[in-house]
């Protein structure tokens, strides 16, 4: 099968469409069919290989194992199922968060492939997992976010954040956008009450009743006095260099606020079904930037890895996406 396969750690240019083995289903797991794949940071994170922990997700410290395939986020048929699994067949529709996305097909744990509706296309579909789950993840878990609070979101017009803005938004609370003033218009279609633009202001306001930092726009000292009494910070990202990436950022939040939060989000199906419903419900949908054909799946890592994206980037790898 042909798959994008990440030589070293570095720019986009490691990166090679590769014939590699087609890998089986073992017990608990599915092969898939793919038909897109979404990406998201953490794509761009395995590619430069920095922070350096991240490398043992690619299996090594000096370079990827051989045949290592990017991309964490997909959507599919399901091709045939390993033994063990009885809640999916050949044939089902899914979309799920694993390894190895950007291929002809993908192995998965069953646990981590949900149902798709049938009002999803495949390429909306694939913008879901991780990004989608680790929004819910923060605002209803990480901040418990509810209705009537206020609630600033950094990073907002990015592919965690326009998911963020609709979650929070669909819980009742009053969101502030932070993104560059280009985005302000999406930003108030997707829900958000007021936007601030990080590239004209020094501070968001205060009187949050919680913040997400997805950005890192805004030194610590200004997110704390943005805070109402008694608000929590949920951080995510941060500046920290090659070793410690964003955890310098998020331990000195910890050290210095009592209510920060950080959230390692935990891939599952019961949040991508949730999720599902949400779209179904209208109460969210995929923002897509960009849809790249398989051909071009180095060029859109390539454009990830440039950042100003705007929602989400997917590569279309098999079929028309209508479906």
């Amino acid at each position: 099968m042909k798959a994008l396969v990440q030589l070293g750690f570095g720019t986009p240019g490691r990166l090679e469409l590769c014939d590699v083995a087609t890998p089986a289903p073992g017990p608990g797991e599915v092969l898939v069919r793919v038909h897109a794949a979404g990406l998201n940071a953490a794509d761009r994170l395995m590619l430069r290989g920095e922070p350096f922990a991240i490398r043992a997700g690619a299996g090594g410290l000096r370079r990827p194992r051989p045949g290592f395939v990017t991309g964490r986020a997909f959507a599919g048929r399901v091709e045939s199922v390993g033994s063990g699994v009885d809640d999916l067949r050949a044939g089902d529709e899914v979309f799920a968060e694993g390894t190895g996305a950007i291929a002809e097909f993908a192995r998965v744990r069953a646990r981590l492939a949900a149902p798709k509706p049938a009002t999803m296309t495949f390429i909306e579909a694939a913008a879901l997992p991780l990004g989608g789950t680790t929004a819910l993840q923060e605002v209803r878990d990480a901040l418990r976010v509810r209705a009537g609070q206020r609630v600033l979101i950094t990073g907002a017009s990015g592919g965690i954040g326009t998911f963020a803005v609709q979650i929070a938004a669909a819980r009742g609370a009053r969101v502030t956008a932070v993104c560059a003033g280009r985005n302000a218009e999406l930003m108030t279609s997707l829900g958000a009450e007021a936007v601030v633009d990080y590239e004209t202001t020094t501070a968001p306001g205060e009187g949050y009743d919680a913040i997400l930092d997805l950005a890192g726009n805004y030194p610590l000292p200004v997110l704390r006095n943005a805070l109402a009494p008694g608000g929590v910070l949920g951080l995510s990202v941060g500046t920290g260099g090659r070793w410690l990436g964003p955890a310098r950022r998020i331990l000195a939040a910890k050290l210095t606020t009592r209510r920060a939060r950080s959230l390692v989000a935990r891939p599952g199906r019961g949040d991508l079904i949730a999720l599902a419903a949400m779209v179904e419900e209208k109460q969210v949908r995929p923002v897509i930037d960009r849809v790249y054909p398989f051909a071009e799946a180095g060029a859109a890592m390539d454009h990830i890895d440039r950042g100003r994206v705007a929602g989400k980037i997917v590569v279309e790898v098999a079929g028309d996406g209508s479906s």
